[in-house]
């Protein structure tokens, strides 16, 4: 992931909000697991506050970091409304140093995907380790690889959905298609915005890097985390293999430095 991939119209924080501010289903996962391990929380990919902020309204201490200045934006100016007093960081997820501990963190909602090559993943863990307390957690939520998501017809559009255009613009139609490579296991997604009335699309490339569940699994062993529990999602079912989600929560195998 580079700061690059963290621009354009998919990472206007506006628009982000406007695709899927209605996806609630995880708040209450993350509810559920600050009570089970502790505050304070940092949430990192925090993205324009989807999750920090219903979080921070249950009185929950929880800090927001994250890389894209206009999601960072719209994170603050809806705290402010709210009036909460949420700690908003910009930083990339691989390489930060907050000088603190906390019991909780984790990566939410597919932003793992963003990471490409080992580096970044044995960077970003590493980070974690430095922040997390002893008897803290970690938790990652990224997708279960669908198959059939991944080898769609790439002449193909397919429907994302549709909303209206915070410039006073009309309505925006979102649809993508998408090429996933076997070597590299990223699928190469592009996404295109249509303005009603207008001719022509803002087309946007979307990299998202596919982890196996058994390969998901090694990254956390081999980088010092014992998985505590898998969930195939936001019920904290076990994970099995027709699982929509990929829930690790982790611990470190020796303490956390």
């Amino acid at each position: 992931m580079n700061p690059s991939d963290a621009l354009g119209l998919l990472y206007d924080g506006r628009h982000y909000d406007l695709v899927y501010n209605d996806f609630l289903d995880d708040i209450p996962f993350y509810i559920k697991q600050v009570k089970k391990y502790g505050e304070p929380v940092l949430e990192l990919g925090c993205g324009t506050g989807r999750i920090t902020i219903p979080l921070a309204e249950q009185g929950i201490k929880i800090t927001g970091l994250d890389i894209a200045d206009s999601m960072l934006a719209q994170a603050k100016r809806k705290s402010q409304e709210k009036g909460l007093n949420i700690e908003w960081i910009k930083s990339d997820c691989r390489d930060f140093n907050l000088n603190r501990k906390f019991n909780l963190i984790f990566i939410p909602f597919n932003s793992i995907a963003h990471f490409h090559d080992r580096k970044s993943i044995e960077s970003c863990f590493a980070c974690v380790k430095r922040h997390l307390a002893d008897q803290g957690r970690f938790i990652v939520d990224i997708f279960n690889p669908a198959l059939n998501v991944l080898i769609r017809d790439p002449s193909k559009r397919y429907p994302v959905m549709e909303y209206t255009d915070p410039d006073g613009r009309g309505k925006v139609v979102f649809t993508e298609n998408n090429v996933y490579e076997a070597d590299t296991q990223i699928n190469r997604v592009k996404c295109y915005f249509r303005f009603a009335g207008q001719t022509g699309e803002i087309v946007q490339d979307l990299s998202m890097r596919i982890y196996y569940p058994q390969e998901l699994d090694m990254l956390f062993h081999y980088n010092g985390f014992a998985i505590d529990a898998k969930y195939g999602n936001y019920d904290e079912i076990p994970f099995v293999s027709s699982s929509p989600k990929q829930l690790v929560v982790a611990s470190c195998v020796r303490s956390c430095s």
